[in-house]
């Protein structure tokens, strides 16, 4: 797939106020600083579509953003730690959970894991409670620029390790990604373009 337009459409804290559009939408969530506004940007072609911030919780809105005018990728806001206040924290996290629980729009969401650190628990956490709430996703390991090849596949292998040990019966599908360098672009674009296909195919939309 090849984007060739992506527009901002627009940013709430109300699932009632999403698009109604009948359009797929991809959901982008990770812990805070984990390069999502980056990766966006990358896969849309875009220097600034999402906004990239020094300061970790910049997104703290659901985002919608219409790509090729076929389908949405959602910026959600990142978990973890970022530096907002504690009531702030909780509205966000309970639009992030009515967004997961009531969009019948969304086909799946991608989690996004900083591929140089060990698994940590909220993420491990957040994968069990998407596979409870039935939401279908996939991990998309970041930053893959920032260590060598050899360390890549030791550390995907020791996280499947943490999500096998965690309860899961095989690991996720993953991407391996860099925003810097475009690793995984045309690998997530097809698999986001294959569905989208099959799903039109099938009227499903």
């Amino acid at each position: 797939m090849k984007i060739t337009s992506a527009e901002f459409v627009i940013s709430n804290s109300e699932v009632s106020k999403c698009p109604k559009d009948p359009l797929p939408e991809y959901a982008f969530i990770g812990r805070s600083n984990v390069g999502k506004s980056s990766l966006i940007n990358m896969l849309t072609n875009h220097k600034s579509l999402a906004k990239t911030s020094s300061k970790p919780g910049k997104t703290q809105l659901i985002n919608h953003f219409k790509i090729n005018n076929n389908w949405f990728l959602v910026d959600l806001p990142g978990y973890g730690y970022a530096k907002v206040s504690k009531k702030s924290k909780e509205t966000f996290q309970q639009f992030v959970t009515d967004y997961f629980e009531k969009r019948e729009q969304l086909v799946c969401a991608f989690v996004l894991i900083d591929i140089r650190l060990e698994a940590q628990k909220i993420d491990l956490e957040f994968l069990t409670y998407l596979g409870v709430t039935e939401v279908p996703f996939c991990i998309i390991f970041t930053k893959a620029d920032k260590i060598g090849k050899t360390r890549i596949d030791s550390h995907v292998a020791a996280y499947r390790k943490q999500v096998l040990a965690s309860g899961w019966e095989e690991m996720p599908q993953h991407f391996i990604t860099s925003a810097t360098e475009s690793t995984g672009k045309e690998e997530l674009l097809s698999f986001i373009d294959e569905i989208n296909q099959e799903m039109f195919k099938n009227n499903s939309f």
